[in-house]
């Protein structure tokens, strides 16, 4: 009879490993599920999870620990920025001029990371990083706490927050397994480093797993599984969603017309979603479409709405469905990941995907979100370094977007009249990159989406069975 705990870090984790059938299989196959949160108790409130729930006290980093924390992300982004541009992209943009004590910091470590950033370097700023809080009173509660609930396996919905370093800490000297869940498709081969080294990694995709052995050559092939990803799950969960009618009631759309959904990235990474929605407003209101049809945004989780409120006001016919997660707690140093969803926005989230008839965004996720509903999808980079717009276009060369771009499963519009007209061609011929389509996603998500949270669990419970 085996022990574990599930590690849930922030508002995305929380939406694809609680709202998900995830916990119910974790507790088909484990004696004992224990929830440990980085978010506030309160969050599952509402939640019948039949488990015993922690919430786990904020880690904030000291200067010395996001010394090295920072050193072991840009000697990893400096070992392999050769031939990737997002890498050398991300790494361009981590360097700081700014005259504060860490600002001279990171300058310094790119310095000493140009000559020093191995595979043997990295792991050994970890280790010195681990040193930093290995006496801190947080990281001997987290021993205390994993040395009382006796788990034999500590599993980590996301690799990359740096607070959840020291919980790893505790667990590798309690000798408790470790996994971690690839948490996104552009983790691997554009982000830095992963917040610790854990025993076992689960991925979407093959393709995941050999990005995972290429950018990390310390971990071996059998310590990856591949499984999909919980991230879809919902969408073939029958609790979920809104009848046809519903959907039209619900956004106060004409249920005469098909509607264009256009999803948002957050300001830091789509800051051009302005004109994106901009351009196609005036589409619908000038009659520059093949029909007549509903207009709808989806904002980001990530922010509130303010920057949209002038388009809001401007052109009163869109609809907009703004993201119905709350904010749990500001007090920590990732505030964004205390953004958490309601069972009610997975509701909308279904519903939009289900019942929009095209897709608009810029290079975001939701691109292989409504191609599961095998519904058409544009992408739009208007920005270039030749014009006054962020340089979105820069994107189109990032490794996991170009697998998107080479598939052809999308349209790829860089000016406004290519976005007319492929909205046009998407209304005309909706199923005409369906192929495409599935050849991406078979390429993306390594594994069907039933009984994906299934697939985890007993994949966990096996490795458990494992010695450390």
């Amino acid at each position: 009879m085996k022990k574990i705990g599930i590690v849930i870090t922030d508002g995305v984790g929380y939406r694809n490993f609680i709202l998900s059938d995830f916990m119910v299989e974790a507790q088909k196959q484990f004696s004992r599920v224990v929830l440990l949160s980085c978010l506030p108790k309160e969050a599952y409130a509402d939640l019948d999870l039949q488990c015993d729930i922690i919430e786990l006290d904020v880690f904030e980093e000291s200067f010395a620990t996001w010394f090295f924390r920072k050193a072991k992300e840009v000697a990893h982004l400096q070992l392999h920025r050769k031939g990737n541009f997002g890498i050398t992209d991300n790494f361009k943009a981590n360097y700081s001029k700014t005259k504060t004590p860490r600002g001279y910091a990171t300058r310094l470590i790119y310095q000493f990371t140009n000559w020093f950033h191995s595979e043997s370097w990295i792991l050994r700023y970890n280790r010195w990083q681990q040193l930093t809080f290995k006496k801190h009173p947080i990281t001997k509660k987290y021993k205390q706490l994993l040395n009382e609930l006796q788990l034999d396996s500590l599993f980590f919905t996301h690799q990359r927050p740096p607070y959840i370093a020291p919980l790893v800490l505790a667990a590798e000297q309690l000798h408790i397994k470790t996994t971690a869940f690839i948490f996104s498709w552009d983790n691997l081969a554009s982000k830095g480093r992963m917040a610790a080294n854990f025993d076992g990694y689960l991925v979407w995709s093959d393709l995941m797993k050999q990005e995972l052995l290429t950018f990390y050559t310390s971990i071996q092939s059998e310590q990856v599984a591949v499984v999909g990803t919980p991230q879809f799950e919902p969408y073939i969960l029958s609790r979920y969603g809104y009848s046809t009618d519903e959907f039209h009631q619900r956004f106060d759309l004409d249920a005469n017309q098909p509607t264009l959904l256009f999803s948002c990235g957050d300001v830091s990474t789509s800051p051009n979603d302005p004109l994106y929605i901009e351009t196609l407003a005036k589409a619908v209101k000038n009659q520059e479409l093949t029909q007549s049809v509903n207009l709808m945004v989806r904002t980001s989780p990530a922010e509130s709405p303010e920057r949209f409120a002038p388009l809001a006001e401007k052109y009163p016919f869109i609809r907009w469905n703004y993201p119905q997660w709350v904010q749990a707690r500001s007090n920590h140093q990732e505030s964004w990941s205390q953004r958490i969803p309601t069972v009610a926005d997975v509701h909308d989230l279904k519903s939009v995907l289900q019942h929009s008839v095209i897709n608009i965004n810029m290079l975001s996720t939701m691109s292989l979100d409504f191609m599961l509903f095998e519904k058409p999808v544009i992408n739009t980079v208007f920005g270039n370094p030749k014009n006054s717009l962020a340089n979105d276009q820069r994107f189109l060369q990032y490794a996991h977007i170009e697998y998107v771009v080479n598939s052809n499963a999308t349209y790829i519009t860089k000016k406004e009249e290519e976005l007319v007209a492929a909205v046009n061609q998407a209304l005309t011929s909706p199923n005409s990159k369906l192929a495409q389509q599935k050849e991406l996603l078979a390429t993306q998500i390594g594994a069907p989406l039933e009984g994906t949270s299934k697939r985890i669990a007993e994949v966990l419970y096996q490795w458990s069975l494992k010695k450390k």
